[in-house]
């Protein structure tokens, strides 16, 4: 029995809304120890932006996110901030 390679992925281009987005989250890797919650904050920022999801405020309390040396509402405005710079 033998185990095949990986399904290869296809990267956004580095102008796309989705890698705008989620570089935003990793660059804030510090305050988000958790690949998984990375994640799960990327995916959901981008349905913000598109219209689709929930303010960072209340993506904070409802993703149940761990974070190191920041509290909630303070990752909350460090995320809006980042976001008004992609809209501009």
């Amino acid at each position: 029995m033998s185990t095949l390679p990986p399904p290869s992925t296809k990267k956004f281009p580095e102008d796309s809304l989705e890698s705008k987005v989620y570089k935003i989250v990793e660059d804030m890797k510090e305050y988000l120890p958790i690949l998984n919650d990375r994640n799960r904050l990327g995916f959901s920022l981008y349905l913000y932006m598109k219209g689709e999801g929930d303010k960072p405020e209340v993506l904070m309390k409802n993703l149940k996110l761990t974070l190191n040396n920041i509290s909630e509402v303070e990752l909350a405005k460090k995320i809006n901030n980042e976001l008004q710079k992609i809209n501009s």
